[in-house]
């Protein structure tokens, strides 16, 4: 087993990124709260509808300041409605003075100034297979879940003789670098990561019988913009979790006992964990196999992010296929022990080993 890592580098790429997915999009108020705050003319906007509104933006928890990385994965109406401004007119009048705002190209690059085109230096030695475990962060960052979870792939990798390499650039995501690796492992990513062109490139690999795995907070922004990755590759969409208390026991149930992630798998445990919502259970989706769900009766779903967290039918785990591909998404993973906790630990094995192509059955292209 061999593993690498790219510098996880702070600095901004050579060039200023000019073709990231909202760089030109009209601003409005389903925008990247960011976005909208960090070009000049658009914060002009929210000042001049309601004077000091900017600052109560960045500020919806009873003045508390949003998180580092927040504004990237909210936009202005999700947080109006935290801070009760819910008048229409409100969110009509910035919605159609906004959509006036002429973009400039510096307008455009403070809105990519978050993507790059840096391609990591992988090494030719790479054995295969191999995994590409990606944690470009530009929303919220939870290090803790990302260290324990970068612990525990290099654990699996170890026992599996598998290549691994560590990046957290974007520009890693282009055929030739992708076609290194047979899955491509997304730790915890938060915040929208890839250029239009990287996009394509990760759409196509997978597609074209490449494998994903997505931990936790990969599937866990309260607003996404990539409606592809959050609709198709992982199939829903997180609406919260349980804030009172956030962290709750609960019994996880196995369902499908016949897919290779969950061989040997015992039918039910119990474990503590940030329990994750979604706006719909992905069971009725074609090609798709729920591996494990919440027993809602054994903790409080509540209210959480301004509504109901119960969902009924509450998968928690599953697999997808998409053309070729794979797509392993796990929503266990918010608390760091529960990445040496050997259920999940095992489940979050056999999934990725799924995800690579290596188990048994694989998903034949549709």
């Amino acid at each position: 087993m061999a593993w690498a890592r790219w510098p996880l580098l702070r600095r901004p790429p050579a060039a200023p990124v000019l073709d990231c997915p909202l760089g030109r999009q009209p601003l409005s108020t389903q925008s990247p709260l960011a976005d909208v705050l960090s070009v000049p003319a658009g914060k002009a906007v929210v000042e001049a509808a309601s004077p000091g509104l900017a600052d109560a933006m960045m500020h919806p928890f009873g003045g508390g300041a949003l998180p580092p990385g927040f504004d990237r994965i909210v936009t202005p109406r999700s947080v109006l409605a935290m801070l009760g401004k819910t008048d229409p007119a409100l969110s009509a009048r910035l919605d159609k003075d906004l959509a006036k705002v002429r973009l400039t190209n510096a307008d455009v690059a403070i809105r990519c100034r978050t993507y790059d085109n840096d391609r990591p230096a992988i090494p030719a030695d790479l054995p295969r297979p191999a995994i590409l475990v990606f944690g470009k962060i530009t929303g919220f960052r939870d290090s803790p879940s990302v260290n324990a979870a970068e612990t525990a792939l290099k654990g699996i990798a170890a026992r599996h003789g598998w290549g691994i390499v560590f990046t957290d650039r974007g520009g890693v995501f282009n055929a030739a670098d992708l076609s290194r690796f047979d899955a491509v492992v997304w730790n915890n990513v938060s915040g929208d990561a890839l250029t239009i062109p990287q996009r394509a490139a990760f759409r196509k690999y997978v597609e074209s019988g490449g494998g994903y795995a997505g931990i936790h907070g990969s599937g866990g922004d309260p607003q996404f913009f990539w409606n592809w990755y959050a609709d198709t590759l992982i199939g829903a969409r997180f609406i919260g979790h349980p804030m009172a208390p956030q962290f709750q026991e609960a019994r996880v149930v196995m369902e499908d006992r016949a897919h290779p992630a969950t061989h040997g798998l015992p039918g039910e445990w119990r474990m503590t964990e940030e329990w994750y919502s979604f706006d719909r259970s992905v069971r009725p989706l074609p090609r798709t196999r729920v591996l494990a769900s919440l027993d809602e009766t054994t903790y409080k779903p509540g209210e959480g992010f301004g509504r109901n967290m119960a969902m009924g039918d509450h998968p928690i785990a599953w697999t997808r296929c998409l053309g070729k591909g794979r797509s392993f998404y796990t929503a266990i993973g918010h608390r760091p022990e529960n990445y040496s906790q050997p259920e999940s630990l095992q489940l979050l094995d056999q999934g990725i080993l799924w995800a690579m192509g290596l188990s048994p059955e694989s998903c034949a292209a549709k």
